[in-house]
Formats: structure tokens, sequence, C-alpha cells
């Protein structure tokens, strides 16, 4: 099975007044495993969709390969599609499920079983055939639309939230069920969610999106490391963006204008037991929370503004006794330091 490159051309897609894509591209290679991320009302889903062939453009092209899909039917497309609500047939077994579409290709019956129960196999499913759907947890649901969507072997898959309905550890079992699945069949993958450790976990590629465009695309690291807006910096975690004049450098750290992008966890306590050239922030705690693996403590600087911090348990050992209105120094190496052009703190 050869997977296929998705090109993106300006798409537009508008809803009266509103603008749910505002001119999209986005190339996407043969194999790649790409998240789309963002908040509600994003694009992410309509983009999504208009890749199924559910949703209609305004403007804009649609390749898959080198064939123009724009206005091809979604049964026309070869692609493989998963949905949030998985969409299975309560009335068929598991193994009709998975044959279904199949039988829609005029694939005949016995070759269609045998695959079906070959695609079972692939999902750890197969003592599963002639089970009920209703009878199904969650988690096996989710792998019987998995099964459906490439029993009959596309060159592209599309998932849209498909794990959102599952528990924290059966999900977080299941993203990297995915995972392994795309790397054994080579599917070129578009998956969209608003998670952002599950973008982190399991994409090649990550395009984060707000308000119908794309804000960054980039791998995992770096739109984690070194977003290029503020709307990304903020989105993917704990992000603190201070001015220049709120932090004090030393040693061989460079001064500049811009404003500073700094995560939370990329600081210490105490300056003097880390290798230096970095910044400081100083500043007194408003408040403090254990969250188990870590502290958070916000930290209220001179001119105002408040910042997370926040330090793994492990070497947490004197956060259980600072008290609200203490002075902190927070330290953070040059490294985890990134400037922010154009954003205001």
């Amino acid at each position: 099975m050869k997977s296929l490159a998705i090109t993106i051309e300006s798409v537009r897609k508008a809803y009266g007044s509103y603008v749910a894509l505002d001119d999209v591209s986005l190339d996407i290679q043969a194999g790649e495993f790409l998240t789309l991320l963002g908040p509600s009302g994003s694009g992410k889903t309509t983009l999504l969709m208009a890749l199924a062939g559910f949703v209609r453009p305004d403007a804009g092209k649609l390749l898959l390969g080198d064939r123009d899909i724009t206005r091809l039917p979604p049964n026309k497309r070869d692609i493989g599609i998963v949905f949030q609500n998985y969409a299975l047939f309560p009335h068929m077994n598991v193994l009709a499920n998975v044959a279904y579409p199949l039988f829609l290709r005029k694939m005949p019956r016995a070759e269609a079983r045998q695959r079906a129960l070959d695609t079972l196999a692939r999902v750890q499913l197969d003592g599963l055939a002639e089970r009920n759907i209703a009878a199904l947890s969650g988690g096996q649901r989710q792998r019987v639309a998995l099964a459906r969507a490439i029993v009959f072997e596309p060159r592209v898959m599309l998932m849209d939230e498909p794990l959102s309905a599952l528990d924290k550890n059966l999900r977080e079992t299941m993203q990297y069920e995915i995972r392994r699945l795309h790397d054994d069949l080579g599917i070129t993958t578009i998956y969209v969610t608003h998670d952002q450790r599950e973008a982190l976990i399991m994409s090649d590629r990550i395009a984060v999106m707000n308000c119908g465009r794309i804000q960054q695309i980039d791998t995992p690291q770096r739109i984690y490391d070194r977003p290029s807006t503020r709307f990304v910096a903020e989105f993917m975690g704990e992000a603190n963006i201070v001015a220049p004049g709120s932090v004090r450098r030393i040693d061989s750290a460079e001064a500049s204008g811009e404003t500073l992008m700094v995560r939370a966890e990329s600081f210490h306590l105490d300056a003097k037991l880390v290798g230096r050239d970095g910044i400081v922030l100083e500043g007194t705690l408003r408040a403090k929370a254990f969250r188990g693996e870590n502290w958070l403590l916000t930290l209220t600087l001179d001119g105002g503004q408040d910042v997370l911090v926040c330090i793994p348990a492990a070497l947490a050992g004197g956060c259980a006794g600072l008290a609200t209105g203490q002075r902190v120094t927070a330290y953070a190496p040059a490294t985890k330091v990134h400037p922010l052009p154009g954003a205001s703190a």
C-alpha cells in the first residue's frame, strides 16, 4: 500500500459571516502523521471534513497526490475515516461492521470475511468477530472503528477526535496503539484533537489552528519550545510571556528588547545552585499548589505581572515550606528562553 501526499491550496469556507477556514494552505508528506490542533471553533474539523468530502470549500483546491479531489464525492476519495462517535452499525456484529466497506466495493464475500478477520487481528480484536457492538467497551469500539477504516487499505486516514470519549488511562493506551498502527501501515494520517499532550505524543508535525488559520506548523518539540506567536505559546502549555525589563540577565545572556517566552517548568528556585547564563525573576509568592508530580507556584513580579513556576516534586523539597507573601527568586537557563517578536507581555 503506497501512501499519498496531500496538498491544501488557499482553502476558504464561510457560513454566512462566519469564516471557518480563511485561506488555509498546507502540504502533508506521504506517510506523515500530522495533527490539526486547536480550540473549539478553530477550523480543524472543518478542514478535515473538507478533505473527507463532507464539506465543499468556497474557494481553493485539495489534492490527493496529483489528483484534484476538491469536488469528488466522499466514496471516490480512497480515504479512511474514524469519527468522534465511531459511527458503528449497532444492528451488525463486529465482523460485519469491519467488512462493510469491502461489501460496498463489491469484494467477494469469502474474501471480504477473511480480510476483515485479518484486520481485526491487527487491532487485537481477533476473538470478538461475532460480538454485538452493544456488548463492547469503549476501547473495543474504538478498535472496531479503526479496523473498519483500514480494512480496504486506504492511502489516507482522517481521524476526528477519536479518543475524546475514553477515560484517561485508556486514552493514553490508544494513543500509542494508533501511532503503532500508523507506523506499521505507513498510511498518511491527519488527526484532529484539541488535546495538546495528545498532539505532542502522536505527531510527526503539528499544525496549530485558530480562527480559521494555521498559526504555526512544525515538529512537536519546536512547536512547544519555539512557538512563533503568543497564541501558540500559551495554547501549548504553561507559558510566561515577560517583557525584557521584568528580568535580570546574568553572565553571557545577551540583552534584547524583545518579549520573552519561558515555560513554567524551565525555572529553578535558586539561581545560585544552577549553572549561570540565563535570566532571573524576583517576585512575591501569591499562591502554590501541589500537583503530585510537581509544585506550581504563582509569583507576582514587582511590576505586577504574575508568573508561573513549575518545580518537579523530586527537586521541590523546600516548596512545601514556602509561605504566601514570601520573596522568591526563580532562574531559567538561556537555552529555555525564547524571544517572541511582535508579542507584548
